[in-house]
Protein backbone atom coordinates (compact mmCIF):
# COMPACT_ATOMS: atom_id res chain seq x y z
CA UNK A 1 0.00 0.00 0.00
CA UNK A 2 1.41 3.24 -0.63
CA UNK A 3 2.53 5.99 1.75
CA UNK A 4 -0.55 8.68 2.59
CA UNK A 5 -3.24 5.89 1.69
CA UNK A 6 -6.01 4.91 4.11
CA UNK A 7 -6.55 1.49 4.28
CA UNK A 8 -9.80 0.32 2.91
CA UNK A 9 -12.46 -0.99 4.64
CA UNK A 10 -12.62 -4.57 3.95
CA UNK A 11 -8.96 -4.91 3.37
CA UNK A 12 -7.15 -8.07 4.80
CA UNK A 13 -4.47 -9.80 6.67
CA UNK A 14 -4.26 -13.37 8.55
CA UNK A 15 -1.62 -14.80 10.85
CA UNK A 16 -1.22 -18.76 11.04
CA UNK A 17 -1.08 -19.43 14.54
CA UNK A 18 2.24 -21.92 15.58
CA UNK A 19 2.79 -23.25 18.92
CA UNK A 20 6.07 -23.51 20.66
CA UNK A 21 6.92 -26.79 18.99
CA UNK A 22 6.17 -25.23 15.16
CA UNK A 23 2.90 -27.22 14.84
CA UNK A 24 0.51 -25.54 13.17
CA UNK A 25 -2.90 -24.83 15.40
CA UNK A 26 -4.84 -22.14 13.88
CA UNK A 27 -5.24 -18.92 11.97
CA UNK A 28 -6.19 -15.25 12.87
CA UNK A 29 -8.05 -13.47 10.28
CA UNK A 30 -7.92 -9.71 9.92
CA UNK A 31 -10.19 -7.45 8.56
CA UNK A 32 -10.22 -3.31 8.28
CA UNK A 33 -13.28 -1.86 9.00
CA UNK A 34 -13.88 2.06 9.26
CA UNK A 35 -12.84 2.47 12.41
CA UNK A 36 -10.93 -0.52 13.66
CA UNK A 37 -9.95 -4.05 12.77
CA UNK A 38 -12.17 -7.39 13.80
CA UNK A 39 -9.68 -9.88 14.59
CA UNK A 40 -11.45 -13.68 14.29
CA UNK A 41 -9.40 -16.11 15.86
CA UNK A 42 -9.51 -19.61 15.38
CA UNK A 43 -7.09 -21.99 17.07
CA UNK A 44 -6.97 -25.62 18.68
CA UNK A 45 -4.59 -27.35 21.07
CA UNK A 46 -5.25 -24.62 23.96
CA UNK A 47 -5.09 -25.38 27.58
CA UNK A 48 -8.94 -25.03 28.65
CA UNK A 49 -9.50 -21.59 30.37
CA UNK A 50 -9.06 -18.23 29.50
CA UNK A 51 -6.01 -16.62 27.59
CA UNK A 52 -4.75 -13.35 27.24
CA UNK A 53 -4.46 -11.94 23.21
CA UNK A 54 -2.00 -9.21 22.34
CA UNK A 55 -1.01 -7.64 19.03
CA UNK A 56 3.17 -7.34 19.39
CA UNK A 57 5.34 -5.01 17.23
CA UNK A 58 7.76 -6.89 15.23
CA UNK A 59 6.78 -9.61 12.50
CA UNK A 60 8.12 -12.63 14.42
CA UNK A 61 7.28 -15.85 15.81
CA UNK A 62 10.36 -17.63 17.19
CA UNK A 63 10.03 -19.93 20.06
CA UNK A 64 9.17 -18.77 22.70
CA UNK A 65 8.13 -16.02 20.97
CA UNK A 66 9.86 -13.40 22.68
CA UNK A 67 10.90 -12.49 18.79
CA UNK A 68 7.65 -10.59 18.40
CA UNK A 69 8.57 -7.92 21.05
CA UNK A 70 6.23 -5.90 23.11
CA UNK A 71 2.99 -4.67 22.31
CA UNK A 72 2.48 -2.43 19.86
CA UNK A 73 2.52 1.06 21.10
CA UNK A 74 3.49 3.34 19.42
CA UNK A 75 0.85 6.29 19.51
CA UNK A 76 2.22 6.58 23.15
CA UNK A 77 5.04 4.46 24.54
CA UNK A 78 4.46 5.03 28.09
CA UNK A 79 0.98 4.19 28.36
CA UNK A 80 0.38 1.15 30.49
CA UNK A 81 -1.06 -2.06 30.12
CA UNK A 82 -4.04 -2.70 30.70
CA UNK A 83 -7.74 -2.36 29.11
CA UNK A 84 -9.17 -1.29 32.80
CA UNK A 85 -6.00 0.66 33.59
CA UNK A 86 -6.98 4.35 33.81
CA UNK A 87 -3.67 5.23 31.85
CA UNK A 88 -4.30 2.57 29.65
CA UNK A 89 -4.69 0.61 27.06
CA UNK A 90 -1.56 0.12 24.94
CA UNK A 91 -2.40 -0.35 21.30
CA UNK A 92 -1.68 -4.14 21.47
CA UNK A 93 -4.35 -5.27 24.25
CA UNK A 94 -7.20 -6.53 23.79
CA UNK A 95 -9.77 -9.13 25.38
CA UNK A 96 -9.48 -12.50 26.26
CA UNK A 97 -10.34 -14.95 24.58
CA UNK A 98 -11.75 -18.71 25.50
CA UNK A 99 -10.20 -22.27 24.78
CA UNK A 100 -13.27 -24.57 25.77
CA UNK A 101 -12.53 -27.88 27.67
CA UNK A 102 -11.40 -29.59 24.43
CA UNK A 103 -8.98 -26.73 23.87
CA UNK A 104 -10.41 -24.90 21.03
CA UNK A 105 -10.97 -21.33 20.71
CA UNK A 106 -13.36 -19.16 18.20
CA UNK A 107 -13.70 -15.57 18.76
CA UNK A 108 -14.23 -12.04 17.49
CA UNK A 109 -12.71 -9.17 18.53
CA UNK A 110 -13.13 -5.69 17.71
CA UNK A 111 -10.00 -3.25 18.31
CA UNK A 112 -9.68 0.59 16.76
CA UNK A 113 -6.38 0.54 18.08
CA UNK A 114 -4.74 -0.85 15.38
CA UNK A 115 -5.12 -0.60 11.38
CA UNK A 116 -3.84 -2.61 8.91
CA UNK A 117 -2.07 -0.03 6.78
CA UNK A 118 -2.22 3.97 5.46
CA UNK A 119 -3.14 6.14 7.34
CA UNK A 120 -5.82 6.75 9.82
CA UNK A 121 -6.59 5.98 13.52
CA UNK A 122 -5.02 3.20 14.77
CA UNK A 123 -0.96 1.80 14.54
CA UNK A 124 -0.49 0.09 11.10
CA UNK A 125 -0.22 -3.52 11.63
CA UNK A 126 1.41 -4.18 8.20
CA UNK A 127 4.60 -1.83 8.67
CA UNK A 128 8.09 -2.13 7.70
CA UNK A 129 8.88 -4.36 10.86
CA UNK A 130 5.59 -6.62 10.49
CA UNK A 131 3.23 -7.03 13.56
CA UNK A 132 2.42 -9.95 15.56
CA UNK A 133 -0.75 -11.79 17.21
CA UNK A 134 0.74 -13.94 20.33
CA UNK A 135 -1.75 -16.16 22.95
CA UNK A 136 -0.29 -16.26 26.35
CA UNK A 137 -0.67 -19.08 29.02
CA UNK A 138 -2.80 -17.33 31.30
CA UNK A 139 -5.87 -14.75 31.69
CA UNK A 140 -4.33 -11.27 31.24
CA UNK A 141 -6.23 -9.26 33.95
CA UNK A 142 -6.38 -5.98 32.34
CA UNK A 143 -4.15 -4.01 34.50
CA UNK A 144 -1.06 -5.14 36.02
CA UNK A 145 2.07 -4.29 34.87
CA UNK A 146 3.86 -5.39 32.13
CA UNK A 147 1.18 -8.14 30.48
CA UNK A 148 -1.85 -8.49 33.56
CA UNK A 149 -0.47 -11.55 34.68
CA UNK A 150 -0.79 -13.50 30.93
CA UNK A 151 2.22 -15.75 31.74
CA UNK A 152 4.24 -17.29 28.86
CA UNK A 153 3.84 -16.67 25.70
CA UNK A 154 2.19 -20.24 23.68
CA UNK A 155 1.24 -19.46 20.08
CA UNK A 156 2.53 -16.71 17.77
CA UNK A 157 1.30 -15.90 14.37
CA UNK A 158 3.11 -13.22 12.31
CA UNK A 159 0.41 -10.86 10.30
CA UNK A 160 0.90 -10.87 6.32
CA UNK A 161 -1.30 -8.68 4.18
CA UNK A 162 -3.97 -10.57 2.06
Amino acid sequence: MMAGMRAPAGATATAGLMNAAGASIGTAAFTQGPTGVLVQIEATGLTPGWHGVHIHATGQCAAPFTSAGGHVNHHDPKAPHGLLNAGGPDDGDMPNIYAGADGVVKAQIFTPLVRLAGEGPGQPLLDADGSSIVIHANADDQTSQPIGGAGDRVACGVVAEG
